[in-house]
């Protein structure tokens, strides 16, 4: 059969391709040179923090935003974060405002090539035209230059092509501000702002689509922050359901763990989120965290239909006289041993923890209780430090102490004596995650 309508479908298809793409080629609003005012400076460094910038951008302290952070890409394989500082040859130090803002806003570079979407200039694109003007004087006059040359992305060709992007934003990719919602209040709405912009919340918390898009940029779209995974770590449900997300947290408590990542006997922060907790929420005021609580307390809910976290219906009295019975001679009594030996000298052997909650109670504990235990593996294998200025909280790591099959068993062990009994760890799962 003489299918001759193929050849014209292709080249149907191949002018849509084109004009989508002539047509997806964003001009920076922006244009001219921001003075070094240093109240326009200290506002950037204040939007930097609430941006994240830190944690992706730098790698050691000694060289802040020089960038060579690594980070896996499904289907692309290694890339490593730019440099943005103002060093004229390997950083920033020659882009203009407008190159600048095509950048953070709508994931370009100043040679014209698109950025990978691990850079989140879907939620940068919401921020306003004052904002990323402060942002490009801080890291134009605020930030030390330095000279730092980092690797180039390890796949190989054809993955290392940057125009297929362009396809990307053509289909998951609007660019638009954030637009006040007259149905809110001044709070609120400031809450959104940030939250959907420089924070960027829904970048780790809501789930991923068939293009590794978010499947929702705000609370109008289905499974907006309702939990993802984040490569090995989980990003939990944090819209308002009081089972499975934080609909049962007060504001003061989502505003506390926003500043310190601990909120005894509500939750504790540990791996990206300890990183935001540190490098952002922690360096924001007291205003803009509680228009975040207020924002998020009222996304719509949605039930994973598994309450998170799931505790024993035991207590501490009970560990105790479950201890004791153990015979230590005993092969399987193996994780007990372990448990007293790598947790109990903080977390009690009881697993309560201490009073002020500086080590955790294992009983109220959002890692321990999650339905997933990949998060508690991960603590227990690369440890934790989360310095706020009121806290340094400190766990040390046992990879390199620990076998896969001991990890295993200690997580079991633990979600078997202080979670619901239901999350099971296996040798191979460790495996993976280290």
């Amino acid at each position: 059969m003489n299918k001759w309508w193929v050849p014209a479908v292709v080249v149907l298809a191949g002018i849509v391709v084109v004009a989508g793409l002539a047509l997806h080629k964003p001009h920076s609003p922006l244009s001219g040179e921001v003075a070094d005012d240093p109240a326009l400076v200290q506002r950037g460094r204040y939007l930097a923090a609430a941006g994240d910038c830190a944690s992706c951008h730098t790698v050691s302290d000694a060289s802040p935003y020089a960038g060579g952070l690594a980070m896996p890409v499904p289907l692309v394989g290694t890339i490593h974060t730019p440099n943005i500082t103002p060093d004229a040859q390997t950083g920033i130090g020659t882009w203009s405002l407008a190159a600048f803002d095509r950048a953070v806003r709508y994931g370009i570079r100043k040679d014209g090539k698109n950025l990978y979407p691990a850079m989140p200039y879907v939620s940068y694109a919401k921020v306003d035209d004052e904002d990323i003007k402060a942002l490009y004087a801080y890291f134009k006059y605020g930030v030390r230059a330095v000279s730092q040359v980092n690797p180039a992305p390890s796949a190989a060709w054809p993955m290392t092509m940057r125009w297929p992007l362009q396809l990307w934003n053509v289909a998951f990719f609007d660019g638009s501000r954030y637009q006040i919602k007259s149905g809110h209040d001044a709070q609120w709405n400031r809450g959104a702002y940030l939250a959907q912009g420089l924070a960027h919340c829904g970048t780790c918390h809501t789930p991923r689509g068939i293009g590794f898009q978010q499947v929702a940029l705000d609370e109008t779209g289905s499974g907006y922050l309702s939990g993802a995974l984040l490569g090995k770590w989980e990003a939990y449900n944090i819209t308002s359901d009081s089972n499975a997300g934080i609909g049962s947290w007060s504001p003061e408590q989502l505003r506390e763990y926003l500043a310190t990542g601990n909120v005894p006997g509500v939750a504790q922060a540990a791996g990206p989120m300890a990183e935001a907790v540190a490098h952002s929420f922690s360096q924001m005021n007291r205003d803009d965290m509680a228009a975040l609580a207020a924002y998020v307390k009222t996304t719509p809910p949605v039930s994973t239909g598994t309450p998170h976290p799931r505790q024993a219906q035991g207590t501490p009295s009970d560990v105790v006289a479950g201890l004791r019975g153990v015979s230590f001679n005993d092969a399987t009594a193996k994780p007990a041993r372990i448990f007293l030996g790598a947790c109990a000298s903080c977390h009690h052997w009881t697993g309560a923890g201490t009073r002020d909650g500086y080590y955790p109670s294992l009983f109220h504990n959002s890692t321990v209780g999650a339905p997933n235990p990949n998060n508690l593996a991960q603590v227990i294998l690369h440890g934790l430090h989360r310095k706020t200025a009121s806290q340094d909280i400190r766990m040390p790591a046992f990879g390199s102490t620990l076998s896969d099959k001991e990890v295993a068993a200690l997580v079991n062990f633990l979600t078997g004596q202080f979670g619901a009994n239901a999350a099971q760890m296996t040798e191979e799962g460790v495996s993976k995650l280290r």
